[in-house]
């Protein structure tokens, strides 16, 4: 098993190519025209949103397009830089990490009265939080941070079967054509467990990230403690370029959960 190395340090590693790296990730798609049509489902009100792990700000512009007020916070130093350079002064961006985010006021005052219509928590997020007790910090900050009348919070959580996928031991071809590599380091994928692969390539300073699997029990669970429910959890695909969404999820065939959370 290869050093342990935080979440942190691998995406001040990876900011450089992060954009690139990810530019299949079509997030006006996956958030603007799959995401959000789901959330209004529920009850959605525009308003302001707090992006949770933020990174270089992707998720901001099928937001912003829609007319919402957008505030976003991550642990990586490197990947707000990005975002700053990307959308300036349109989005107060905060260095927080996801387990220890404190309430935020959405319009820069002093206190969070008004606390946030919508907090996105998107793109394995989740499963860089490793340790027993993350979820529970991380969703105790959305319950701060959550619209109590009307507020919702999406996140989503990779199954046991993209685990099994990518971390395993072995190389991504895909990767290796575009001049990265991106390898497996656990040799055998175990539910609930922590999971590890080595990102390389002449664009990216080596080094390893470390994510776990969480059981759709345990992120239950978390939610509860924190006075959370579970609206919707919906497994999540892709076909022919498009997003599909399906009730109820099954994590055998499907890559990732997308979770609709309100205050119980």
């Amino acid at each position: 098993m290869a050093q342990p190395e935080s979440a942190q340090a691998a995406y001040d590693r990876y900011a450089a190519v992060y954009d690139e790296f990810n530019a299949q990730n079509n997030y006006e798609l996956w958030l603007g025209e799959a995401l959000l049509p789901e959330l209004e489902k529920h009850g959605l009100q525009r308003g302001w949103a707090l992006d949770v792990g933020c990174g270089t700000g992707r998720a901001f512009d099928p937001l912003l397009e829609r007319g919402w007020e957008v505030v976003g916070c991550d642990v990586s130093a490197g990947m707000l830089a990005k975002a700053e350079r990307k959308f300036g002064s349109r989005v107060p961006l905060h260095h927080f990490d996801a387990r220890e985010f404190p309430a935020i006021s959405p319009s820069g005052g002093a206190s969070a009265e008004e606390a946030f219509d919508l907090v996105v928590i998107l793109n394995d997020v989740i499963n860089y939080l490793t340790e027993d007790g993350d979820l529970e910090r991380l969703f105790a900050g959305v319950k701060r941070n959550l619209n109590r009348d009307h507020g919702l919070a999406i996140f989503d959580a990779s199954t046991f079967a993209l685990f099994q996928a990518v971390f395993t031991s072995k190389t991504s071809e895909e990767m290796n054509s575009r001049g990265f590599e991106w390898r497996g380091l656990t040799e055998q994928a175990m539910p609930g467990t922590v999971h590890e692969a080595r990102l390389s390539g002449f664009k990216v300073e080596t080094h390893v990230h470390r994510q776990r699997h969480w059981t759709a029990e345990e992120i239950k669970a978390a939610l509860k403690a924190n006075g959370l429910q579970v609206l919707a959890a919906l497994g999540q695909s892709e076909e022919n370029g498009r997003i599909l969404l399906a009730d109820p999820a099954d994590e055998d065939k499907e890559l990732k959960v997308v979770y609709i959370v309100a205050h119980a």
